[in-house]
């Protein structure tokens, strides 16, 4: 198994904060991987994943919103992808939701209303978030599962119903990173 983990973090010293750790929770479970940055993303590199995983980055690193065209091909798989934080942004753009703005900046409780990743119903988490966007799903409920929500309801964990696409706005990198280990581990 090999697992594409794509780099959304424009600064380099970025890399070391949200893209490293998902490196190592990898390494830890002895999956190849391999890292590209998102401007450089081909459809080989795609091809030769068998999961796709894209990065979060820091609270003011947003360049890759301008380039949303470069994502467009990972809709077109259906190889399982994880998106965190920026990258459920991406997933959530692309698939038709609505931008918004709302800053949350730290640990945080959430509850899971529905299954997510080996996840239950009804379970309550401490959650790191650092965000000033999220994505408003609400004209795309035919096709996504929204299984959690941070107490001023903003979508914080969603999966796709038809394919194998999985998002959470919060960075289970820095806390939860057995959701990481689920998405490797599942079918």
């Amino acid at each position: 198994m090999n697992i594409l983990i794509i780099n959304i973090c424009s600064e380099p010293l970025h890399y070391y904060e949200f893209v490293k750790p998902i490196e190592s929770i990898i390494s830890s479970t002895n999956i190849n991987y391999s890292t590209k940055d998102y401007d450089k993303l081909s459809i080989s590199d795609i091809e030769k994943s068998d999961k796709i995983i894209i990065s979060g980055t820091s609270i003011k690193d947003n360049k890759f919103l301008e380039d949303l065209h470069l994502f467009v091909e990972i809709l077109k798989t259906n190889k399982p992808v994880f998106g965190i934080c920026g990258g459920m942004e991406i997933l959530g753009a692309l698939l038709g939701g609505t931008m918004k703005e709302r800053k949350e900046i730290g640990f945080n409780e959430i509850k899971f209303t529905k299954s997510f990743l080996n996840i239950q119903s009804g379970t309550q988490l401490q959650v790191y978030q650092l965000h000033n966007l999220y994505i408003d799903f609400s004209d795309l409920l035919n096709d996504i599962d929204i299984s959690a929500k941070s107490y001023d309801l903003v979508t914080q964990a969603f999966k796709h119903k038809f394919k194998p696409m999985y998002g959470v706005l919060f960075h289970p990198e820095v806390r939860n990173e057995n959701i990481i280990k689920e998405f490797i581990q599942a079918t």
